[in-house]
């Protein structure tokens, strides 16, 4: 999908980033000095969330780089870290909470880098290990197009021996990772799903077939993987079409050189459910059998839940019975039902995920 236009903020326009965007992007420049001229733009459309996903603007990152994932206290939340190089994504999938999350909704990059640097320096200086990715708040591949980030940060990573990047994905442009220096301190992750739901919720993405065999391609590569079975959807038949993703998983990827794989159903705001009902009305996904979270977000009967996480973890045991499996954002009661212990047996979950990511990619802990 092709850019409408290309805005760039007054201040950073002689910045070698925004240099780099110019000549990539053959779409109208207009240098802005008030970011709601762009809003505008987005705004007065008929769809602003598809609008938004043609316009980009580049300016600075005027707070931190790096944050804590938005978690909540009432379910077990894994310390992860956002590194925000920009927001919200080319692809376009129906139940993708980024609709109904900015206001309005902005392809937008942040040029400074000289401050993301620092940050990443101060955050390498901690002893301790941090887990950190840039795929929360937009897909962590689909600026390869217009950006070197890949060939900045793998190497920046590669330097040190604290820290994980995790660039989570739909897409397969991975090319500009086959030669570059990781040291194995970039995990690179897929979000899977099924065939069905691939084909009518998740639009301009890689099939899982592709999906897969780009992993597959990183793992030649050297990198550590990761996967992520987060959203979850419940529709007739999915226990046998996600058993059956499973099998092609495993029948490609080596069980030793997965860092993680998570595991998550699908959860929204109630905002949300009317803009998927515009925008995608053939979509059937928010009328199943949801009840409001403890976190205000909708989510599938907690029965319903557990039946298809005990499945998929017993099916990936089948063939990766050593892999680190979590849930994301949910409580004890659901790991217990589902795993069979609870996260502070363990010492938490953030505790899990760091010696797994020392033990796969060679951390110092």
């Amino acid at each position: 999908m092709s850019l409408l236009k290309l805005y760039i903020d007054q201040q950073v326009i002689q910045s070698p980033q925004a240099s780099s965007f110019r000549s990539r992007i053959h779409a109208p420049i207009v240098v802005v000095e008030n970011v709601q001229e762009v809003f505008a733009s987005i705004t007065s459309s008929d769809d602003p969330v598809q609008q938004g996903k043609r316009i980009l603007f580049l300016t600075r990152n005027k707070g931190a780089f790096i944050k804590p994932c938005p978690g909540t206290s009432v379910y077990s939340c894994c310390g992860y870290q956002i590194l925000n190089i920009g927001t919200y994504c080319t692809m376009d999938c129906s139940y993708c909470i980024l609709q109904s999350y900015f206001h309005p909704p902005l392809l937008q990059y942040f040029v400074n880098y000289d401050d993301m640097m620092e940050e990443l320096d101060l955050l390498f200086a901690r002893n301790t290990v941090s887990r950190i990715g840039t795929g929360e708040f937009t897909d962590s591949v689909i600026w390869e197009a217009w950006t070197d980030i890949s060939r900045i940060l793998i190497p920046k990573f590669s330097q040190q021996s604290r820290a994980v990047l995790e660039l989570k994905t739909k897409s397969i442009d991975i090319g500009a990772l086959k030669h570059l220096r990781h040291n194995r301190k970039t995990i690179v992750a897929w979000s899977l799903n099924s065939d069905l739901i691939i084909q009518k919720e998740e639009r301009r993405t890689a099939s899982l077939s592709e999906r897969l065999h780009a992993a597959q391609q990183c793992e030649s590569w050297g990198y550590p993987l990761g996967f992520h079975f987060d959203p979850l959807i419940i529709y007739d038949g999915c226990d046998v079409d996600y058993k059956h993703v499973i099998q092609q998983l495993f029948a490609r990827i080596s069980p030793e050189n997965i860092v993680w794989i998570s595991i998550g159903a699908l959860r929204f705001m109630p905002s949300l459910k009317p803009i998927v009902e515009r925008r995608f009305p053939k979509s059937k996904i928010m009328y199943g059998e949801f009840i409001p979270g403890l976190d205000g977000k909708m989510r599938y009967f907690k029965p319903i839940r557990i039946d298809l996480y005990g499945k998929l973890v017993s099916w990936i045991r089948e063939y990766a019975p050593h892999v680190r499996l979590y849930f994301c954002m949910e409580d004890d009661d659901v790991w217990k039902k589902s795993m069979g212990f609870i996260p502070s047996d363990l010492g938490g979950l953030p505790k899990m995920l760091d010696e797994s990511a020392i033990a796969v990619c060679g951390l110092c802990s």
